[in-house]
């Protein structure tokens, strides 16, 4: 027999050897992979059954206010730091105040000296306005965010008009 036949038997057996083996191997993988499945499935339909989804309450500070039907004035801070303030006509209790692309809602704060302050105590911020200019601050880490921030109506320049006082009228006789 020359070589070439013998490794042509050798192949042929091999082949046949493979394509009969193959059926039997399959069929033991598929049926233990096909139970797994199911006793997850099944578990995870108790876990959800046992466990009822609560709804997570609204909490006003942490989730973003809603601006619509807002007025929105914008002021330019130092070091081109920019604030937006969102407030609805009917409420003077709160504001929404827009900070790095953010939205915050902060509650109106009773002062001594007239300033009006607006806080949100779970992010720490405080946005203090007086007639002249506003800042926001960070009372977690005790720094100010922004300073010197004005609206267009307080970069306009102050219009000082004294009147002369007037002299006592005397009577010259």
């Amino acid at each position: 027999m020359s070589i070439s036949k013998i490794l042509l038997a050798c192949g042929l057996a091999l082949g046949s050897l493979s394509l009969a083996t193959a059926p039997a191997a399959a069929a033991v993988e598929t049926k233990p992979a096909a139970k797994k499945p199911v006793k997850k499935a099944t578990a995870k339909a108790k876990k959800a059954v046992e466990k009822p989804v609560v709804p997570k309450e609204p909490n006003p500070e942490e989730d973003e206010p809603v601006i619509t039907d807002s007025s929105v004035t914008e002021f330019d801070c130092e070091l081109g730091n920019k604030v937006a303030i969102y407030q609805n006509v009917g409420d003077d209790e709160h504001i929404a105040l827009r900070w790095k692309k953010r939205l915050h809602r902060l509650t109106r704060v009773g002062t001594t000296t007239g300033a009006q302050r607006f806080e949100n105590k779970l992010y720490g911020l405080i946005w203090i306005g007086i007639p002249a200019k506003s800042m926001l601050l960070d009372s977690k880490l005790n720094r100010q965010l922004a300073n010197e921030c004005r609206n267009p109506e307080q970069l306009q320049p102050v219009a000082i008009t004294e009147k002369a006082p007037e002299a006592p009228a005397t009577a010259v006789q």
